[in-house]
């Protein structure tokens, strides 16, 4: 019996300690457009999955996939979008309350393109069950897409939408025990080449990751936050960890609380509170330091502050300005 087409990549990964390695960035490339084309069997794919977790990808692996990815979302050139946002952990200790950040963009003159999944892990709160409450929906294409972002400044789209492969593989965490590579290349796919991207992360160790692969994949203005659950949003009463990259430059920062003391959590997540915190209907000194504290960093990343303490001046100015009769 002949050898498998994607049996090589599996070797490279698989051959123990000594003997395996990690796949250039074409050999990812060339590895992922099989996953994508489905010319692979169950097994080889539970495999890669998993041999990649248990080595943990490398920035030049992570490239290679987006890449491929890229290709097969079919995005039209011609759609511009100025921020690239993607939430894919979804929330269990607080609200969503980075949505209000990203609308308060799109109220100002940012174009923004959000991407995602939802219902992996029961019991998040993912970002596209959250539009229904302010008259949104996910973009079901490209050609609605570009119509939300002309009438709003703001679009959603589902990776089951853009790449149904992708959302496919996704779903397989509860199945295989384990995260994948997927929900790391999901993140930095940026599939309409926004200038500006920004996402989040959980663990330490995959803040640098995301990093180095941005910069690999030409990402000139990025920003990727360790923030509440996974996502790109700072917790305003505990330090967050920013990483940066700034005209091509990496660093990394503490980005220091804005309150002083820890907040007590809601004892139940209500999804309505976003819609009335946003009309000014209810106040929530969380959700208003988190707004604000996300807000700010968005800001410097796309160059309309340049530190902290005017960002956060701006910032608040933006969300107080809000349209609260818009949703």
């Amino acid at each position: 019996m002949a050898e498998h087409p994607f049996a090589p990549y599996v070797r490279i990964l698989g051959k123990g300690k000594k003997g395996s390695r990690s796949l250039t960035q074409q050999e990812a490339f060339d590895a992922m457009s099989m996953i994508l084309a489905g010319d692979v069997r169950p097994e080889q794919l539970g495999a890669f999955l998993m041999l990649l977790r248990v080595k943990e990808e490398s920035p030049q692996e992570l490239a290679g996939f987006v890449q491929a990815a890229r290709l097969h979302a079919h995005a039209p050139e011609a759609l511009d979008v100025d921020l690239d946002w993607s939430t894919y952990a979804g929330k269990k200790r607080q609200l969503p309350w980075f949505l209000l950040a990203a609308l308060v963009l799109s109220e100002n003159n940012t174009r923004v393109f959000m991407h995602g999944s939802k219902g992996h892990t029961e019991g998040r709160l993912y970002i596209e069950e959250m539009l229904v409450l302010f008259g949104l929906s996910a973009a079901k294409g490209w050609n609605q897409a570009s119509s939300d972002l002309d009438e709003q400044q703001f679009a959603y789209m589902s990776i089951n939408e853009m790449v149904p492969r992708l959302g496919d593989i996704i779903q397989l965490r509860p199945i295989l025990g384990l995260r994948s590579p997927v929900h790391t290349l999901c993140r930095l796919i940026n599939p309409l080449g926004a200038p500006c991207t920004v996402d989040g992360v959980f663990h330490p160790a995959y803040a640098p990751m995301h990093q180095e692969t941005s910069l690999l994949l030409g990402v000139q203005q990025g920003l990727t936050i360790r923030g509440d659950g996974g996502e790109a949003e700072l917790k305003p009463d505990s330090g967050c960890e920013i990483r940066w990259i700034r005209q091509g430059e990496l660093s990394d920062e503490q980005w220091p609380r804005i309150y002083q003391k820890r907040l007590v959590k809601d004892e139940v997540l209500d999804p309505a509170l976003l819609l009335a915190f946003w009309r000014g209907e209810s106040e929530h000194d969380y959700g208003e330091g988190a707004v604000i504290s996300t807000l700010a960093a968005l800001l410097i990343l796309l160059n309309k502050a340049n530190q902290q303490a005017d960002a956060l001046v701006l910032a608040r100015d933006l969300w107080e300005r809000r349209n609260r009769s818009r949703f």
